[in-house]
């Protein structure tokens, strides 16, 4: 039997400058990515301790648009280089959900919202922001441990961030404990931490961000420990490997 492979049988190969062109332009826009992020979470931040709503901010509404529609964009750039491209959608499906300008399209078509639907409405900047910001920082690790214990401090991180701001933004005129952005900073971090705070929620969303606080901290403080374990066995064995070794070439 001849088995000789034909060029049709033959294996297709991706070029190397066609491998390196594509993760430059995905590292490219991971980047410019994460850049937009920080610059919503600036935006936002400026505004709330100004003590204004970024929401009735013309000049956050017009940026936060643009910066939208190069997230959608992104997404599709890399659906169209993704060799995978079902799983892409599926891992990424809530990228582009959180991506899409919510805001612009309700007051640009004038659409009334129910008050439970405008409450939601609310969270949806700091969502886009800090799930974003922790895929990027994810993406842009060098291994997979890396990039998911990265993943899990920019979450962690992002959410005490947002739910301060929301925290003070709700509680400040009506809560005497709150009375700088620094109180609710410390509540949210003494909240996640499930040690709990002498400052306690007066409204509806301050006890839904306590709850939300309190849920992630026993969910993300457990994984800590074991990226540390992890990392410190694998030093081990390694230092254990790199003796076996010095000791075999002694011999």
């Amino acid at each position: 039997m001849d088995n000789t492979v034909t060029p049709d049988t033959q294996p297709k190969t991706v070029p190397s400058h066609t491998t390196g062109a594509r993760r430059l332009i995905l590292r490219t826009l991971h980047i410019m990515v994460l850049l937009c992020s920080i610059a919503l979470i600036v935006l936002i931040s400026y505004d709330c301790f100004r003590n204004i709503s970024f929401l009735a901010n013309p000049t956050y509404m017009k940026i936060q648009f643009w910066i939208c529609l190069f997230f959608i964009f992104d997404v599709v750039v890399e659906f169209f280089m993704s060799p995978k491209k079902w799983k892409y959608i599926c891992t990424h499906i809530f990228f582009l959900i959180v991506s899409i300008p919510y805001l612009n399209i309700i007051s640009y078509y004038g659409i009334d919202l129910s008050p439970e639907m405008q409450y939601l409405v609310r969270f949806i900047p700091m969502i886009r922001a800090a799930y974003v910001l922790t895929i990027v920082l994810g993406v842009l690790s060098t291994d997979k441990i890396s990039s998911l214990f990265t993943a899990y401090v920019g979450l962690l991180v992002a959410t005490v961030y947002f739910a301060s701001l929301m925290f003070f933004i709700e509680e400040h005129y009506i809560n005497p404990g709150v009375t700088t952005y620094w109180s609710a900073l410390w509540w949210a971090f003494m909240d996640v931490t499930t040690v709990g705070c002498n400052i306690n929620a007066i409204t509806p969303t301050g006890k839904v961000l306590a709850v939300i606080l309190a849920a992630e901290g026993l969910i993300l403080f457990p994984i800590f420990t074991v990226y540390i374990t992890n990392a410190l066995t694998r030093k081990s064995a390694e230092s254990s490997a790199s003796q076996k070794t010095s000791s075999a070439k002694a011999a």
